[in-house]
């Protein structure tokens, strides 16, 4: 079977332990996340030791171009000098410290740089360390925030149909997808679900704004009736990522935004997986030209290297609770809250976005992505390609997926089988690379995830 070959170096790493060593230890020790552990019996886990730009490489020095930025979170690509550079700086100085009483010179410079990237629309950060943290940040928020002006009634939440915000608690009561929910519905709050503006519900002659519009109706219908009940209603601005890499018009976010002001509800943007650049803009709701009330980040805020998350909100959600009362203050924290050596790390990638320009440079990323993978809209087993900045997606039609129920995991060894890491979504695949990808690598792993494609559709599901 033929592999794809990097243009880095793939010289083998000396280790004393073999990759089948270290993957049996794997399975003995650690509890993998989102996984059956009882397949990796059949197919242990691959065990990879160190990376460089877009590529990830086991003990062998075999190369796996990585086509999803390891769970969307590597901006730069793995061991960017300029970021290792920054983190290696910032521990000859202080590691962490604690940031209740207690401040440092890398949190305040990223807090003020992320105010700044919003017009000061949004600011006073509050940090977490993983983005279902930073959305019970803003869920908390909103409800205290109407408990502190008299309207304490306002506990509901509102969610878009198979959308995911994360799997804690009250994250997971957002999280409109069964797999992640069903087993723990018992303890988690009931939310209002309305129709996602998802682009492929299009009817015929519709277009994605006219879905945007119908998606919008069905929110003001809720709102009218629930409205003095309902706290915030949470959204992935333009791409629905876990949701089936939905897409929609940026319409919907403008509607959005005015139901939410006219009825007294704010508004959540759940930027976590597509804040960063990823879908064009800096931030996706910049698209739109409006700013919801919360914005939540993670994942490429410190462009893949430290656990680090962000909830920015308004002034007046901030002055609300301002008080000489304890009480009236927001009583939440984490340990790790504002890590230096993760907020260097964010701040050394905010100046690549600037110095490098980043953005204009992902406009041809794009469309290299778009030219490379134009065969997805001519294959007669395919359905729905599509693309919002340098995130594209397509899904298998269902007659296709029907034959073939294993159609994710196949898809998954056979690209690892051509050196791609490729997770795909049940019957959606999607790439979502680093921006450090090159216009031969995107050949390269359009090519190689078409071969992967023939090759699991070929298979027997026997």
């Amino acid at each position: 079977m033929t592999r794809l070959s990097s243009t880095h170096s793939t010289q083998s790493i000396q280790s004393t332990e073999t990759s089948s060593h270290w993957a049996a230890r794997s399975l003995a020790s650690v509890w993998h996340p989102c996984t059956q552990m009882q397949h990796h019996q059949a197919h242990p886990p691959q065990v990879i030791v160190r990376g460089q730009g877009v590529w990830l490489f086991d003990d062998q020095g075999r190369p796996f171009l990585d086509c999803v930025s390891s769970w969307w979170t590597n901006l730069f690509g793995h061991a960017n000098p300029r970021i290792n550079a920054a983190i290696q700086e910032q521990l000859g100085r202080i590691e962490h410290v604690m940031l209740a009483g207690l401040t440092h010179p890398p949190v305040v410079e990223l807090s003020e740089k992320l105010s700044a990237l919003t017009q000061h629309h949004l600011g006073h950060a509050f940090y977490a360390s993983d983005g279902a943290s930073a959305v019970e940040i803003a869920m908390k928020m909103s409800h205290h925030f109407w408990r502190q002006t008299g309207q304490a009634q306002k506990n509901e939440f509102v969610c878009l149909a198979s959308s995911y915000h994360g799997e804690t608690l009250g994250a997971l009561s957002l999280t409109d997808v069964p797999l992640f929910r069903s087993a723990y519905e018992s303890l988690i709050k009931g939310v209002h679900t309305v129709m996602s503006p998802d682009a492929r519900q299009a009817q015929s002659g519709e277009s994605a704004d006219d879905v945007a519009r119908r998606a919008a109706q069905a929110l003001e219908e809720l709102l009218k009736s629930r409205a003095t009940h309902i706290s915030a209603l949470i959204v992935e601005p333009r791409v629905q990522c876990a949701g089936h890499m939905a897409m929609h018009s940026p319409l919907y976010l403008r509607l959005a935004r005015e139901l939410c002001d006219r009825h007294g509800v704010h508004l959540i943007g759940d930027e976590i997986a597509v804040g960063c650049g990823r879908t064009g803009t800096f931030f996706a709701f910049e698209s739109a030209q409006v700013w919801p009330d919360f914005l939540t980040l993670s994942k490429g805020i410190s462009a893949g290297y430290l656990p680090l998350s962000i909830c920015l909100s308004t002034p007046t959600i901030y002055e609300a609770f301002l008080s000489e009362h304890m009480a009236q203050g927001f009583l939440h924290s984490h340990s790790y809250s504002g890590n230096p050596l993760a907020c260097s790390a964010a701040l050394a990638a905010l100046a690549i976005f600037e110095s490098d320009q980043v953005l204009a440079h992902n406009l041809s990323l794009a469309h290299h992505i778009k030219t490379a993978f134009h065969w997805t809209h001519d294959d007669e087993r395919l359905e729905h390609s599509r693309q919002t900045g340098t995130i594209l997606a397509f899904d298998l039609k269902p007659a296709w997926a029907q034959r073939h129920p294993r159609f994710s995991t196949l898809m998954h060894q056979h690209c690892m089988a051509q050196g791609l890491l490729l997770r795909p979504i049940g019957e959606t695949v999607y790439v979502m690379p680093p921006f450090v990808i090159q216009e031969e690598e995107v050949s390269q792993m359009s090519q190689g995830i078409q071969m992967a494609l023939d090759l699991s559709l070929a298979s027997s599901d026997e």
